[in-house]
C-alpha cells in the first residue's frame, strides 16, 4: 500500500492493489493579521498583528471502480464536519500547518448514480483550516 496522507482516521489517501484515494488541486493558504492605524496628515502606518489560520483546499474522486465506497465515505466526511472533528492533516508523511485542522466544509458533485440509486462516483472538494 501506497499512503499518501491523512487527515486522523477521518480519511486516508491511498493508492494500493484494492483502493486508490488520492486528491488534485491541492491549494493551502498562509497569511498574516495586520492591523492599519490612519495618521493625521500622513500616511496609514501598519502594524504585524501576527500570523493568521492557514487553509488547504483539495479535490478527491470517490469512485466504485477505484475501491472507495463514495456514499459511505461522503458520509463519513459529513459527520466529521458537521461535528467539529479536528486532527492533524498529513501530507507524504509530514504534517501540513502547526495544528490541528478542522474540515471547515464540503462540496459534493455526484457524477455517477447507478441502479436503485447507488451512488458510484463522485467528486468532493474539501476546505480545511487550521483549529
Amino acid at each position: 500500500m501506497g499512503k499518501i496522507g491523512n487527515w486522523g482516521r477521518t480519511i486516508t489517501f491511498e493508492v494500493s492493489s484494492n483502493k486508490t484515494l488520492t486528491f488534485n488541486n491541492f491549494k493551502r493558504t498562509v497569511s498574516a493579521r495586520w492591523h492599519t492605524h490612519n495618521i493625521v496628515n500622513g500616511k496609514p502606518k501598519s502594524e504585524f498583528a501576527g500570523p493568521d489560520s492557514s487553509s488547504v483546499t483539495l479535490e478527491a474522486v470517490l469512485a466504485a471502480e477505484r475501491g472507495v465506497r463514495s456514499r459511505a465515505t461522503l458520509e463519513k466526511l459529513e459527520k466529521a464536519c458537521e461535528s467539529g472533528t479536528v486532527d492533524y492533516l498529513y501530507i507524504g508523511g509530514k504534517k501540513v500547518g502547526t495544528g490541528k485542522m478542522k474540515l471547515e466544509s464540503i462540496s459534493e458533485t455526484w457524477d455517477e448514480i447507478w441502479n436503485s440509486g447507488q451512488l458510484v462516483k463522485a467528486k468532493v472538494s474539501l476546505t480545511f483550516s487550521e483549529y
